[in-house]
């Protein structure tokens, strides 16, 4: 029990992770039916710029609290990844938005690489270790464990979720969102900017990535240019699981995911009798996948986002 409690703490952990990310992708598909697989890479950029901002801050602010720098991080992290995804929607996506579906989904898969390679450039390739700005000691819960990062990752993803759906459902922009997608064309008749929607999603979506990226790296102590692919196909698998173009759809589907591969990986050792170990988990997130897409192609949830005329 003490193994399946601690499991379940990881699983809620990596989960909330895989929601923050999967919302990003499921924002935009439901807006302009888009997956942007750039969106791994921002929040690659979104991490190891907050380990850029963290080191320069520790040595001009020595006695500066680690909340603080964390804070000031955080900040400047989402504001780079913000001008990075929209200036990618506008040079990359834009011009294609009326071209057929396979000319975007090429362009997103070579954005990534670019960006892949622009961060090997800048950050060079070697792993860089993540600093710990927080206490490192761990609180216990039953038999388990869970540090105060990890705390803070579940704290921040719920606030993140909570001001999400409360900006979707209760404001101008969210109301002005779900026209878009719903028919672009009447929600500019009804005084609707969909280039300023589109704009805001992509915003909002990369936020929520430098949020993840950062969590990401703090979680696992470590951070490279590379990070950000298998996340981002990761929290695509989980917005695909719950429903792309649903946003509790994204956040069930990244909890879910976080717990099947946490729970795999901690028994997937005695179910194969020792065949495979615990560096397998990445293949249940696949599993998943495949189960899903031929079982229910739409998700758990289903698809909100109503078909275009």
């Amino acid at each position: 029990m003490d193994i399946l409690l601690q499991q379940i703490i990881n699983g809620l952990v990596l989960g909330s992770m895989y929601a923050l990310i999967a919302l990003g992708y499921t924002m935009v598909y439901g807006i302009i039916q888009l997956i942007n697989f750039a969106h791994g890479e921002v929040l690659m950029i979104g991490a190891l710029t907050s380990w850029s901002c963290i080191g320069m801050m520790q040595a001009a602010m020595p006695g500066a609290p680690g909340w603080t720098i964390l804070l000031l991080a955080t900040i400047i992290a989402c504001v780079v990844a913000a001008t990075l995804n929209y200036t990618i929607e506008k040079i990359a996506y834009k011009p294609l938005r009326n071209s057929p579906r396979l000319a975007p989904l090429i362009t997103a898969i070579g954005m990534s690489i670019l960006l892949q390679t622009l961060a090997m450039i800048i950050w060079k390739p070697n792993y860089k270790p993540y600093p710990t700005l927080l206490p490192s000691t761990p609180f216990q819960v039953g038999g388990a464990f869970i540090t105060p990062t990890q705390i803070l990752i579940l704290g921040v993803t719920a606030v993140a979720l909570a001001s999400l759906v409360y900006l979707v459902n209760h404001t101008n922009l969210g109301r002005a969102m779900r026209a878009t997608a719903e028919n672009p064309r009447v929600a500019s008749l009804m005084g609707v900017k969909p280039d300023m929607v589109i704009s805001a999603t992509f915003i909002i979506g990369a936020v929520l990535a430098a949020i993840a990226g950062m969590m990401y790296a703090s979680n696992y102590g470590t951070a490279q240019h590379t990070m950000g692919f298998l996340p981002g196909l990761k929290a695509f698998t989980a917005a695909v699981f719950g429903g792309i173009g649903n946003l509790a759809g994204a956040v069930v589907g990244g909890i879910l995911l976080g717990l099947i591969e946490a729970i795999g990986s901690g028994y997937i050792g005695t179910l194969t009798g020792g065949l495979l170990g615990s560096h397998y988990t990445d293949i249940f997130a696949f599993i998943v996948l495949i189960i899903i897409l031929t079982l229910r192609p739409s998700g758990l949830l289903g698809e909100r986002v109503a078909d275009r005329a």
